[in-house]
């Protein structure tokens, strides 16, 4: 175990075993990567299966992903090198301090998906509740105008109908006090005063039969137009699909809501949220806090020598590079300027042969 939690570490098993003193210091960063890379597997596991609904695919997925957090995690721990300055270290560790934040806040958020998991179950069946009647509200807003409109018409006809009424009923109360000597003229009698009120609420109520003939089918009309707009709404409202809202994303933003509502489940949730940036970062913080420890300064010794090395090697290369090129440069001027000179001798004893040639032919001629 304390082998696989060196492995964990990055640190070097041969430089280590120089410097024992070392190697409790590197089973503890090894064994907080390792547990890291655990709680990453477990934390993307639920997730994956909120999303998935399948073991199968939440461990596969679960395993990629702790594995990858747990070489993140490795290679952050293993590249960090004391250098003994202080300030310098921080500056070079900042970026993986940056990832590291990251990271934990990604691998703790499933994990508190988890933790508060009861409390989100009954924020989701409320949350399921208000989508549904969003969903009716959107449906009855549809046909809502046109309900409102034979409302509004079918109140107006009512409403002409009432007026009638009243006038009629205003009419022959007046004609009953003309009668009985009650109003109007406060003589009892049937005279021609009451015959002209009498007349007067006759027509009153043939206006109001003609009315009533007119309005009331439109009324009815209209109130049967609005059952089957109402009869519609509730066949589409039946027809909605009241599906499970239950996905990560939905997870999420109950986690939120709840955040919001319940101060306690807020700082819980702070706190678990600090609880694993602090793990993620504690082994950097670790190396950044300790003394330069003794295989550190081996691991410098190390590096420094191949690097000393290696400069030794490329400088030896890079000098016997220049002496070859000066060397072929020499050569290559020398027998150039060997080969320049021997083909102007060449010239120079074609051209006296020539010459001489030339010569002989002119004498020649002259003789003849």
């Amino acid at each position: 175990m304390k082998r696989f939690f060196l492995f964990c570490s990055g640190v070097d098993a041969k430089i280590l075993e120089q410097c024992p003193s070392d190697e409790n210091k590197y089973v503890g960063i090894g064994a907080t990567v390792f547990f890291t890379g655990v709680l990453a597997f477990f934390s993307a596991g639920y997730a994956l299966f909120t999303v998935f609904e399948s073991y199968l695919f939440a461990l596969f997925f679960g395993l990629i992903w702790g594995a990858m957090i747990f070489n993140l995690d490795r290679y952050i721990v293993s590249s960090m090198k004391s250098n003994g300055n202080w300030g310098r270290d921080f500056f070079v560790a900042a970026p993986r301090l940056i990832l590291a934040v990251f990271l934990a806040m990604v691998i703790s958020k499933p994990l508190e998906l988890k933790i508060f998991e009861k409390e989100i179950e009954g924020e989701l069946v409320q949350m399921e509740q208000e989508v549904y009647k969003e969903q009716e509200d959107r449906v009855k807003l549809r046909f809502q105008s046109e309900i409102d409109e034979n409302k509004a018409q079918i109140a107006t006809l009512k409403s002409e109908i009432t007026k009638m009424t009243i006038a009629r009923d205003t009419l022959v109360r007046m004609a009953i006090q003309e009668a009985d000597g009650t109003g109007g003229s406060r003589n009892r009698n049937l005279g021609p005063i009451y015959r002209a009120k009498k007349a007067e609420a006759d027509n009153a109520q043939t206006e109001l039969d003609s009315l009533l003939a007119m309005n009331l089918p439109l009324i009815t009309q209209k109130e049967e137009i609005i059952s089957g707009l109402e009869t519609k709404i509730q066949d589409e409202i039946a027809a909605l699909e009241q599906t499970k809202y239950n996905g990560l994303a939905a997870r999420m933003e109950a986690l939120d809501r709840l955040s919001k509502e319940s101060e306690a489940i807020y700082w819980a949730n702070i706190f678990i949220i600090l609880l694993f940036i602090s793990i993620e970062t504690a082994p950097i913080f670790v190396k950044l806090i300790s003394y330069r420890s003794p295989y550190d300064y081996l691991l410098h010794e190390y590096e420094h020598q191949f690097k000393m090395t290696n400069l030794e090697n490329t400088t030896l290369l890079a000098n016997a590079t220049k002496n070859k090129i000066l060397h072929d440069s020499q050569v290559g001027t020398y027998l150039n300027n060997a080969k320049i000179k021997k083909e102007k001798e060449l010239i120079d004893h074609k051209m006296t042969e020539r010459l001489e040639e030339l010569k002989g032919q002119d004498y020649q001629f002259g003789t003849l």
